[in-house]
């Protein structure tokens, strides 16, 4: 039989095909928008499936570079200096991936090997810094003994900091730099009223800012908040800064004091690109992220942040376990709970689960919460907070949104209390467990 009139041929319906296909992004799409990660899934994909991309191989080692996958960059550029028609510039690839593995020896055998360039230059450059300050260092002539604090200075810093109480003080007024590097490491440690007395000297206003923020914190100042704020807009506004990534980056403090998150994405959306392994960038940019309700993509920011020290901070515990709930995994959420030891924090923990969990639908987690804040605090109304969720989990489970066999936890939690009003609510359970026959011993 003949369609009717209308009817699509097949080159009418390949041609629509087509155009419903969801559109690729290419490569360079990825790259332009500095997506590392994007770019990389994408090149690895066509290599799988036997469509690579011209220079792939090339882009790989590069994505992987800037991923701070050092060791995956590495493999890559080694693999293509195997082959002969391997490009002369990829010994260079090859010794930047070696330096930041630290295997400057090799590194340096490998960068000898490349074409003259700036950046094999400039890595030389670096390469010479690490050998060279020790061997003088070393030296016992008496012509070196200025150079040598200017060099133990510099050792510091190259360090990250060690050794700093010892060799730092002392060229507080010989070298200037002194000064700051001592405010840095005192910011690093943590040690905020010690390091403050420094930097009032200082006309570092940044430091000034960060130090008066991390004080102001602390104690609850909202004057050493305000002064922060200050600082912060005078260095980002100022006309020699307000192009250049700390004066952005100071402009995204100031508007996360002053609680503007939308400004504060603005500034860091234009610098992120530089931080994709910050843990500390990262931090702030999840915070903003959920502050105005983008759940899904602060969830996946804070679980790329690796400090130990920032993942036991109640701050990224409160903010991930919200994210966990708002993106509808309770259950997430309450294993960061069983994680922490007892403290007035998981107290607090327990309170945002219990709530953020009944606020959104999921009533089972909220239970759980609520009878263990019930168990610690047998006084209070948390029983009002239970029996709301208890109930809600026996709605879900009458509109099939939720197992039967959950009716049996519900009940143990609900004998749990000495509450007069449980023995009505279990009644009532019971009977629809009997009618239905669930089982619940």
């Amino acid at each position: 039989m003949k369609p009717a009139v209308g009817g699509e041929t097949p080159a009418t319906i390949s041609e629509k095909k087509k155009k419903n296909k969801t559109k690729v992004p290419r490569l360079e799409e990825y790259l332009q928008q500095r997506d590392y990660l994007g770019a990389l899934t994408l090149l690895e994909f066509q290599r799988s499936i036997g469509e690579k991309e011209e220079h792939a191989d090339l882009w790989i080692g590069y994505c992987a570079f800037h991923l701070g996958d050092y060791k995956r960059a590495m493999e890559e550029y080694k693999s293509l200096t195997s082959k002969p028609e391997c490009p002369e510039q990829v010994w260079v690839y090859l010794a930047c991936a070696l330096f930041f593995l630290g295997l400057y020896k090799e590194a340096e055998d490998a960068a000898s090997k490349a074409p003259m360039s700036p950046l094999q230059n400039r890595l030389l450059f670096h390469l010479a810094h690490k050998a060279e300050l020790k061997n003088l260092i070393d030296i016992s002539s008496c012509s070196f003994e200025f150079a040598k604090e200017l060099i133990r200075h510099n050792l510091v810093v190259f360090r990250g900091g060690e050794g700093a109480l010892q060799v730092l003080p002392p060229l507080i007024d010989v070298i200037p730099e002194a000064r700051l590097n001592l405010v840095i490491y005192y910011l690093r440690q943590d040690n905020v009223r010690f390091f403050l007395l420094f930097t009032l000297y200082s006309q570092e206003y940044i430091l000034k800012g960060v130090v008066n923020a991390a004080l102001g914190q602390e104690i609850g100042s909202r004057d050493h908040l305000k002064i922060a704020q200050q600082f912060f807009q005078l260095v980002g506004g100022s006309a020699s800064e307000c192009d250049t990534i700390p004066g952005r980056q100071c402009m995204a403090s100031c508007f996360f004091l002053l609680r503007q998150f939308e400004d504060v994405l603005i500034y860091l959306n234009s610098v992120k690109g530089y931080f994709y392994n910050d843990d500390t960038f990262n931090f702030n940019y999840a915070q903003a992220k959920a502050a105005l309700g983008n759940y899904k993509e602060a969830e996946e920011v804070f679980l790329l942040i690796q400090s130990e020290k920032i993942k036991n901070d109640y701050v990224y515990l409160s903010w991930l376990a919200r994210c966990y709930i708002m993106n509808q995994k309770g259950r997430l959420a309450w294993e960061l709970y069983l994680r922490m030891g007892t403290s007035s924090d998981s107290f607090s923990l327990l309170q945002l689960i219990a709530n953020d969990c009944y606020k959104m639908g999921q009533f089972y987690y909220a239970a759980k919460a609520f009878d263990a804040l019930e168990k610690l605090d047998p006084g209070s109304n948390y029983w009002e907070g239970k029996r709301g969720a208890c109930v809600g989990v026996f709605q879900l489970i009458l509109a099939n949104k939720e197992s039967k066999e959950t009716l049996k936890e519900v009940v143990l939690l609900l004998q749990n209390s000495g509450n007069p009003q449980v023995e009505y609510i279990l009644r009532a359970l019971r009977k629809w467990a009997k009618d239905n026959r669930v089982l619940l011993s």
